[in-house]
């Protein structure tokens, strides 16, 4: 059983920790004197965090890739105000002693009650048409059990189990509200292009050992895939009016907002300029939070970098209740993180549980 997380960093700083992780990027890099050292990032379900092995480096390069699954052994430190862990012992770990629900985030909120909110927007539907269209997406066991569990991103936003489900259930809320300030858009219209929008990371992602992309997915994006599943369920509804299936293509395609984003087209009626608008929101808003999150235990209101928004952010409640930044915060440079210089290599004699006394780390 997995007993540290990296949610426990703060309750565990410069103590010696023995736990499992997988591998969520793997980079070998060169010290200043041209020796390599290892720079990963690793996760469990409550977060990831860096981790460097600056010792006896050769021996472990080629035992390990991206996705893998480690027990490692380390110091709990923090550098540059943020936690880290430095790798003394590491072995790779075979599927049989894995617990997959101990590495991929899920969300907090009830599954269930998020789909039940799902079902109740979408009786609300006065068009007919619409209303079958999501209703038979929402029929099919497949598509709905994906739906379910998919995280809506495999790093930007909603990153987790459930994450897609989460982010389309707040989005319905959202139009819902915004369509009561603009009587001239038409509700069912944004409500299903908010369902159909990222329909197609179900089949883009793939979660079940990390978060990554399909081959599928990786050749040819989710809006694609998701015109064909748009294509596959009005083959079953043939009474569907050309003018509203020219709509729901062009809501999906154009979400993205911009060309650079990869959209192919730009938003063009009113109904797709909000759903883009919305949607960027709905993944702001989670992206800043998810930040706040990871970086809890930080002194001052300020945070690092944040590479998806391309700046540091400010934690306003932090700032409100009178929080002092310290000296030197992690926001004081403004642009992305510079490479650091490679700190010496870190050392513990606290006596400690050797869990890899059987097999050589």
């Amino acid at each position: 059983m997995k007993e540290f997380f990296i949610s426990d960093c703060s309750q565990q700083e410069n103590k010696i920790i023995t736990s499992s992780f997988v591998v969520a990027s793997k980079q070998v890099k060169a010290k200043k004197n041209g020796e390599p050292y290892l720079a990963l990032v690793v996760a469990d379900r409550t977060g990831q965090i860096e981790a460097k092995m600056w010792d006896n480096v050769e021996e472990f390069i080629d035992v390990f890739e991206q996705d893998d699954f480690l027990k490692i052994k380390g110091l709990v430190n923090k550098y540059k105000n943020r936690f880290q862990l430095t790798i003394h012992k590491l072995r790779r770990m075979e599927e049989v002693d894995i617990d997959f629900t101990d590495y991929l985030p899920k969300t907090k909120k009830d599954i269930g009650e998020l789909w039940r909110t799902l079902t109740e927007f979408v009786a609300t539907f006065q068009n007919p048409h619409l209303k079958s269209l999501v209703e038979l997406f929402m029929a099919d066991a497949e598509i709905a059990e994906r739906y379910r569990n998919a995280p809506a991103a495999k790093t930007l936003h909603h990153a987790y189990i459930g994450g897609l489900l989460d982010h389309v259930v707040s989005l319905f809320r959202s139009c819902d509200l915004i369509c009561r300030n603009y009587p001239q858009v038409n509700r069912d219209l944004l409500l299903t292009g908010a369902f159909l929008h990222d329909v197609g990371k179900i089949q883009e992602l793939t979660y079940n050992r990390a978060f990554s992309y399909t081959t599928r997915g990786q050749l040819l994006g989710h809006m694609i895939i998701e015109l064909e599943m748009l294509q596959a369920k009005l083959a079953k509804l043939p009474d569907f009016p050309l003018e509203l299936k020219i709509l729901l293509e062009h809501l999906i395609i154009s979400h993205h907002g911009q060309y650079e984003f990869g959209s192919p087209k730009l938003p063009m009626f009113p109904e797709a300029l909000m759903l883009h608008y919305l949607d960027d929101l709905d993944s702001k808003m989670e992206a800043m939070r998810a930040h706040f999150e990871r970086e809890a235990e930080i002194e001052g209101p300020w945070t690092s970098y944040n590479a998806s928004l391309g700046r540091p952010l400010l934690d306003s409640r932090k700032f409100i209740q009178g929080e002092k930044a310290p000296a030197k915060t992690v926001a004081e440079d403004s642009g992305p993180p510079a490479a650091a210089a490679t700190p010496e290599s870190a050392t513990s004699t606290a006596p400690t549980l050797d869990l890899f006394s059987e097999q050589k780390a």
